[in-house]
């Protein structure tokens, strides 16, 4: 042979300079993520001695009265579920309040998919929906899964150690999904209202776009939800049962849908004068969700928000509501990925502006609570003096829960996890503001200002995603359980 070379002392010579090359990178690179490793063990061991320090064990079992509605959730990947129905994606993104043709939706889905935001619509058009509903049933890897705000956050308080009142109508086969610690107050009906779940991973492609994060873009064309038809039924039940929290969530499902004249406002104000009746004890929580009517968001300011004393929402939700409280227009789309400051900061303003609003206002009550839910980070803020307790294992146990739920398991493995929060952050973007440091054995970040208690926890990011939908709502209220 040329250069008298032996062919397989070539190939033994490759694969002896091979594994050391592995080897090599192997040796440089195990230190840090040795490193990383230790850093998620620590973090996660912390949130979870932070969130014990509570024992529920010792307590009652709280009662918590929570409306309205529910559904089933028909989850998909939404690129194909697109892709089967033969959708092409849109050179033309575009927000629409209400999607009504094929075109509409691809521009809908095109606007929120690459920045990976989360967005919810009323269809319209029912040949459409039922396309949608019997495609997702072929399709491979769909699941079903209860959902509504209202029906999973019941789930949840239940699964944490609560007795539950749901209002909402459900199908015989729905309630039995249902913990044996939630009951009913509504009529039950034949075919429940269906959401379906367009769900895609971080990086997932459809046509040019690619998403930045993991996320869901859900559909539905509700009968029963909008109208909250289960509020006369669960309004009988909620003196008899003497909750120590009221919740109410679900309102979203009214945005956009075809209501006759003068339906909504009567149902709003039927739903005020609910929450006017409970007595001033009771805490009374508002879960927000993606609103993009803004006649709906200018009733809610005036009927709900008002007169309930703790509000959770999402880093989308938040600037919409900030910027209607400030006479601005609906926030369709925000960061989806904001800093710790630009949020307290807009928490700051959302706190001060609806103690404001809430002065002299005829059986409005103090918002003492606010809770934002965020992909890297929770924070909580409560009024000092305030019924609201265990804010630090609260906001731990609502950190360790969005992992939970995002990665289906009740036990959270570091390996599938990542921390996306700053080493550090500032309190505020306010030129100065102090800078705190997350501290892997004491993650949880809590401190003073003004009239009230702030903290912030990291999310260990969950990495191999089972669902996002459902989410804001399980952390929400896991958040609430070690608070009443």
């Amino acid at each position: 042979m040329a250069n008298g070379r032996n062919p397989s002392s070539l190939v033994r010579y490759g694969t002896v300079v091979s594994v050391l090359v592995v080897l090599l990178a192997l040796w440089y690179r195990s230190p840090v993520q040795n490193s990383l490793d230790q850093r998620l063990d620590t973090v996660l061991t912390s949130l979870l001695r932070a969130e014990s320090k509570v024992d529920t064990d010792s307590f009652r079992r709280p009662k918590v009265a929570i409306g309205f509605g529910g559904c089933v959730d028909i989850i998909v990947d939404g690129v194909k579920l697109l892709n089967e129905i033969g959708l092409k994606p849109s050179k033309t993104p575009f927000h629409h309040d209400c999607i009504e043709s094929r075109e509409q939706l691809s521009q809908s889905f095109a606007y929120f998919f690459p920045p990976g935001a989360a967005s919810e619509r009323f269809l319209s058009n029912d040949t459409l929906f039922n396309e949608l509903v019997e495609a997702s049933r072929g399709l491979h890897g769909n699941r079903w899964a209860l959902g509504g705000n209202a029906a999973v956050m019941a789930n949840r308080l239940a699964s944490e150690g609560c007795d539950v009142l749901l209002g909402g109508r459900f199908s015989p086969e729905v309630t039995e999904v249902l913990s044996v610690h939630v009951t009913v107050a509504g009529k039950p009906v034949e075919d429940p209202d269906i959401h379906l779940i367009l769900e895609y991973p971080t990086g997932a492609k459809w046509g040019e776009y690619v998403s930045r994060r993991a996320n869901r873009y859900i559909v539905h064309s509700d009968d029963h939800n909008p109208l909250l038809d289960s509020l006369e039924d669960f309004e009988e039940q909620l003196q008899s049962f003497r909750p120590d929290l009221l919740v109410i969530g679900g309102l979203q499902m009214m945005d956009n849908f075809p209501f006759e004249k003068g339906v909504r406002e009567a149902r709003l104000e039927h739903l005020n004068a609910l929450m006017l009746s409970v007595d001033e004890v009771t805490g009374v929580h508002f879960e927000m969700a993606s609103f993009v009517d803004k006649e709906l968001m200018q009733a809610l300011l005036s009927r709900v928000v008002p007169y309930a004393s703790s509000l959770g929402m999402n880093e989308q939700e938040l600037p919409n509501l900030l910027s209607l409280l400030k006479g601005g227009n609906v926030t369709v789309l925000s960061d989806p990925n904001p800093r710790v400051a630009t949020v307290l900061d807009q928490m700051r303003e959302l706190y001060r502006l609806l103690s404001t609003e809430r002065r002299g206002q005829a059986g409005g009550r103090r918002l003492t609570r606010l809770h934002v839910h965020t992909l890297a980070f929770q924070a909580i803020i409560v009024t000092t003096g305030s019924p609201w307790k265990n804010t630090m294992s609260a906001t731990a146990k609502a950190s360790l829960t969005a992992n939970r739920h995002v990665c289906g398991s009740p036990d959270i493995n570091p390996s599938k996890a990542k921390l996306i929060m700053d080493d550090s952050f500032s309190i505020s973007r306010q030129e100065g503001s102090q800078r705190m440091p997350l501290l892997e054995t004491k993650p949880v970040t809590c401190w003073e200002e003004a009239d009230y208690e702030v903290c912030v926890a990291p999310v260990l990011v969950c990495t191999d995603v089972y669902q996002t939908a459902g989410g804001g709502d399980n952390v929400s209220a896991a958040g609430l359980v070690l608070q009443i």
